[in-house]
């Protein structure tokens, strides 16, 4: 073939040189005056190629001379291989004549084998024979407690029937063990007695400690060889001899644990009546701080520094004291051991009289052991002695409300204090009784300080309750017989004063001084309380009134009487009695006892049946009205009760309805009254007319009227005073069968 058909890409590359040339060319001489240079470009280029090839000419000879080093090279090693084929072959057939040979040396090494080992067990015939005796030696020394020597001797036998077996298992003789187990079969009773010997050990090692630490430290390296002895069988893995690993490490630590930890809480079973629970957990502490000092000061030198034996001793003691206490939480305890054991357990377990002894700081820190008691058990354990507490104080109070109902019948007045005040031992021994406990409770924690402070508000607002029932029966009996109990108002007035006493006291109560908010239950309870001893104190007031207010109004009082002036003389004496409250109750005693007063005299008025037969009767009535009111407002004005305050205003309008000469006017003057008093009714008002005695059928009508037009609505805070005023139902007019009625 042609060189182009042989080399297409030398034709390919010479196309591009040349068209490439051809561009160069044309870019350069692409005007005239540029060909004047073109004889320099040719000389340029001319000796451009003379390099190029003299540089191709020396690279294509140093590549021939390469080539012509590496044949050479090829055919020296062609003949040295040749040669080796020759020497193998030779060999082979060497080998193939002497085979027959060294079939005769198989018995030779049969017997050799079978020399080696009979040397061998001419070796150990010896030592063999030595078994028992050093077995029963060996015997002599533990029961003797030297154990280094003990156990270097059971070392020693150990190490001679691994041998054995390692042997006969390599050997593959499996079936001769069993006989060399039976020969050696001594050697797990020594073990067992060493285990025993070490165990003891551990189990009295505070005591050894203190006393002399050498038996103590010998069982320590004791078990510290079997550890390492157990680690390097375990590390070659092809061959563990029976019993291991024996793993005594773990089990010398689990008796050294057991025996630190439980040595103070096995046994009898805890007395947890009385004194004995606060003696057994006094005697707990000073033991634990004794023994973790002695671990602390004389163990932590006679064990290696991986032992940590004083932080696996103090998670023993921890451990096992939870659990201790949880023992004795299942037993039926009474407020006092339940406070006992949270108290031992959240404040001295952490304090200094305990773990932060500063004998044991800073090596022993049980913040990373977790609460001694978790906080579920905390929390049912607070809440059962809360309800211990709960039934200790319900019982002291209704004790305390028995002893005060008893007072009330006494036959002579209750105590005064300083200020002539009247009271009673109640508050201070209810307040104190609440507050020592909630006080107790602060000493353990603030979430139990919560939970007694949340149940002595709850306590004494049952208690008040009560309170409010002994008032009722006292209230009842003295109905019965109103010289029974003597001192029936005094006693009531002392309950208001210690109602006041206990609403003053209980906001101290509070734990956070800055938030001491009575609750508005308990708040409620106790105006509850304060009202029904007002309400049976007027209920007093009211039976000394109705039989003043009988005469109201009638014919024997219009000419004139002294109804007022002793109706005045009862309030003033139970205004006297009321001075002996304080102030705020004592101010509220004077208005509703004006209240009363002035709906009483409006009942009477209002009930009879009295008509004005005549202008003079009306302007007699008016006269009276305005003298009573009159009196009875200077009266309360004079007790102190601002006219502002009174309710008396309601019998100067009622008046101004009956003074009214000029009938045609009463639908305007009755549109102002019902605008004042809101709460006065159709029927109190056709009453006030009736009781003029001069009103016609349409007048009233239209007056009723005005009032069905104009509903009024009583106003926030307004005090009702006609509300309470029941008139009896008009009497029907009488009908005849079958007739309409009018």
């Amino acid at each position: 073939p042609s060189a182009e058909e042989e080399w297409p890409e030398a034709e390919k590359a010479e196309k591009l040189a040349r068209g490439a040339a051809l561009k160069w060319a044309s870019g350069v001489f692409y005007r005239p005056d540029k060909l004047e240079g073109l004889g320099q470009y040719r000389s340029r280029e001319t000796q451009r190629n003379s390099s190029i090839q003299s540089r191709l000419k020396s690279t294509v000879q140093s590549y021939l001379e390469g080539v012509s080093t590496g044949l050479e090279q090829l055919r020296s090693v062609a003949q040295e291989v040749q040669g080796v084929c020759q020497e193998l072959g030779a060999a082979r057939w060497a080998l193939l004549d002497s085979a027959e040979q060294c079939q005769g040396l198989q018995q030779m090494r049969a017997l050799m084998a079978e020399h080696v080992q009979l040397a061998s067990v001419v070796q150990l015939l010896p030592q063999l024979f030595s078994v028992h005796e050093a077995c029963s030696h060996t015997l002599q020394l533990l029961r003797r407690q030297r154990l280094l020597e003990a156990h270097a001797e059971l070392m020693m036998l150990e190490q001679l029937r691994d041998d054995i077996l390692r042997q006969l298992q390599l050997r593959g003789l499996s079936t001769a063990q069993p006989p060399v187990l039976s020969y050696f079969g001594g050697l797990r009773e020594l073990n067992e007695l060493l285990a025993a010997q070490l165990w003891d050990v551990a189990g009295s090692s505070l005591r050894l400690v203190r006393q002399d630490p050498t038996l103590f430290v010998s069982a320590v390296r004791v078990v510290e060889r079997e550890e390492r002895i157990d680690d390097a069988l375990l590390l070659e893995a092809t061959f563990l001899p029976p019993g291991r690993p024996k793993g005594w490490r773990q089990k010398f630590q689990g008796v050294l644990r057991e025996s630190l930890a439980g040595a103070r809480l096995r046994g009898a079973r805890v007395d947890t009546t009385g004194p004995a629970l606060a003696e057994h957990l006094a005697a707990l502490r000073e033991g634990v701080v004794s023994e973790l000092r002695v671990v602390k000061d004389l163990m932590v030198q006679c064990v290696p520094p991986h032992y940590d034996i004083l932080g696996v001793c103090t998670a023993a003691c921890h451990q096992a004291l939870a659990g201790h206490l949880q023992e004795l939480l299942r037993e039926d305890l009474d407020k006092q051991g339940l406070f006992l054991l949270l108290e031992w357990a959240l404040r001295v377990y952490h304090s200094s009289e305990m773990m932060a002894h500063p004998d044991l700081l800073p090596e022993v820190d049980v913040s990373a052991l977790g609460p001694l008691m978790s906080p579920e058990l905390v929390d049912h354990t607070e809440r059962k002695y809360v309800g211990q507490v709960k039934a200790s104080v319900l019982e002291w109070m209704q004790r305390t409300l028995e002893v005060e109902f008893k007072e009330w019948f006494r036959e002579e007045e209750p105590e005064t204090d300083h200020q002539g005040f009247f009271q009673s031992a109640l508050p201070a021994i209810v307040m104190q009784m609440l507050s020592e406990n909630i006080q107790v409770a602060s000493l353990i924690t603030d979430s139990l300080q919560q939970k007694v402070y949340i149940m002595a508000l709850e306590e004494l607002e049952a208690f008040l309750g009560r309170l409010r029932e002994a008032l009722v029966q006292c209230g009842k009996e003295h109905q019965r017989d109103r010289s029974v109990p003597r001192f029936y108002s005094s006693y009531l007035l002392a309950t208001l004063n210690n109602n006041l006493a206990l609403s003053s006291a209980v906001s101290s109560l509070h734990p956070d001084a800055a938030r001491r908010e009575v609750p508005a239950s308990l708040r409620a309870a106790l105006d509850r309380t304060q009202k029904k001893a007002c309400q049976l104190l007027l209920e007093e007031l009211l039976l000394d009134l109705q039989p003043l207010c009988l005469q109201v109004p009638s014919r024997r009082w219009l000419p004139g009487s002294q109804l007022v002036g002793s109706m005045c003389e009862v309030v003033e004496r139970y205004s006297k009695a009321f001075c002996r409250v304080r102030t705020p109750v004592c101010t509220l005693l004077l208005a509703e006892s004006e209240l009363v007063v002035t709906s009483q005299y409006l009942r009477a008025l209002l009930q009879q049946k009295t008509v004005c037969r005549s202008q003079e009767e009306r302007a007699q009535l008016c006269h009276h009205l305005l003298q009573d009111a009159t009196q009875l407002r200077d009266l309360f004005c004079g007790l102190g009760l601002e006219q502002s305050q009174q309710s008396l205003e309601a019998i100067f309008a009622l008046r101004e309805l009956i003074c009214l000469k000029d009938p045609a006017l009463l639908s305007l003057e009755v549109l102002g009254f019902i605008t004042k008093y809101p709460d006065v009714s159709d029927e109190h008002i056709s009453t006030l007319l009736d009781l003029r005695g001069d009103v016609s059928r349409e007048m009233r009508h239209m007056v009723l009227e005005m009032m069905a037009q104009h509903p009024q609505v009583p106003p926030e805070g307004y005090r009702p005073i006609f509300s309470t005023i029941l008139l009896p139902a008009p009497e029907l007019p009488f009908c005849l069968r079958k007739a309409k009625c009018a």
